[in-house]
């Protein structure tokens, strides 16, 4: 989209969406991408912010000792199944308490996103599992990367788009009438909490 990520671009796609008509954000899932939170909060400032949990681990296991990767991975994924935001502030602190000691910068950093670790929480238990991380749309890039590897080399920009284009309106077709795992469950939750 751009060649590099900031603060700049990320506005300008938000001002496109909006222009295009995306009127109301109640939930922006994103991993660290510099400038995204700041420009898409900007143009959507009712929506919260969750940090995805899996970049989050990945992140985490990169900056540990190799003996310790498991038992510290297995201590944040608790953070996923808080009930609530007094659970998970609960499971965070333990989580602190424990690994501080040994990483105290790592464990700084999550403290000073800790709020946009929780936003899930924020939303109807049924589709927490489906919004605490980007999965769904590091799906779809994987079957599109998936899909792309195979051709080797397009004659120009405009085929690629365009190719990426009908995989991306297949992929809408495939699944436009269903529903992801929860969704339909508070659909009418969901609904009210828009104008």
């Amino acid at each position: 989209m751009a060649p590099n990520e900031n603060a700049g671009v990320w506005s300008e796609m938000a001002e496109d969406l909006k222009q295009r008509g995306l009127k109301q954000v109640q939930l922006i899932i994103a991993d660290g991408m510099v400038g995204l939170q700041p420009a898409l909060l900007h143009a959507f400032p009712k929506a919260k912010f969750q940090r995805c949990l899996v970049h989050v681990m990945r992140k985490i296991g990169s900056h540990v000792r190799l003996k310790d990767r498991e038992a510290i991975l297995n201590d944040f994924k608790e953070l996923r199944s808080a009930t609530d935001v007094t659970a998970a502030h609960k499971i965070l602190n333990d989580f602190y308490g424990a690994w501080e000691k040994l990483y105290s910068n790592l464990i700084q950093q999550l403290k000073s996103i800790e709020n946009e670790l929780l936003a899930f929480l924020s939303f109807p238990p049924a589709i927490r599992t489906t919004i605490y991380s980007t999965n769904i749309l590091e799906s779809l890039n994987k079957r599109i990367k998936h899909k792309t590897k195979p051709k080797e080399q397009f004659p120009n920009e405009k085929s690629l788009d365009n190719f990426i284009g009908v995989q991306v309106i297949s992929y809408n077709e495939k699944y436009f009438n269903r529903s992801h795992r929860g969704f339909g469950q508070v659909k009418d939750t969901l609904e009210s909490l828009f104008d």
